[in-house]
């Protein structure tokens, strides 16, 4: 597939690709994707996809972007402490070495897998 133009983005009965499309930033009002829903304090709320917003690019498929009915969101829904302790446990686990059992303070990096006094200790040493 070549790089489509803007009038092949534009498609607002869904007659070409099964749902109405439209070119990157010329969505119609009341349709948002689901970041700015979130910026908005909204969700999708298990509402179907509305339409696509597509982005064409320079020999590679186009990005694709979803749409959802802004009059149909829902508000998020709040935190509550059980889901704080949780986010919380989370982060401490991805702040723990699992070499030295220690925390670290900052999230232990994946390309290390340990912390970085466990992954260098000659430098550590040294200093």
């Amino acid at each position: 597939m070549g790089a489509l133009t803007l009038s092949e983005c534009f498609d607002p009965t869904g007659a070409t690709y099964g749902i109405p499309t439209y070119p990157w930033r010329y969505a119609p009002e009341g349709l948002a994707t689901r970041r700015q829903l979130r910026t908005a304090g909204l969700r999708p709320g298990g509402q179907p996809v509305a339409a696509q917003l597509l982005r064409p690019r320079f020999r590679r498929e186009p990005l694709v972007a979803y749409l959802y009915r802004v009059d149909r969101a829902k508000p998020v829904r709040p935190m509550t402490s059980r889901k704080w302790d949780a986010l919380a446990l989370a982060m401490l686990a991805r702040r723990t070495c699992p070499t030295c059992r220690t925390d670290a303070g900052y999230v232990i990096p994946p390309s290390l897998g340990v912390c970085v006094t466990c992954a260098y200790p000659d430098e550590q040493r040294a200093a």
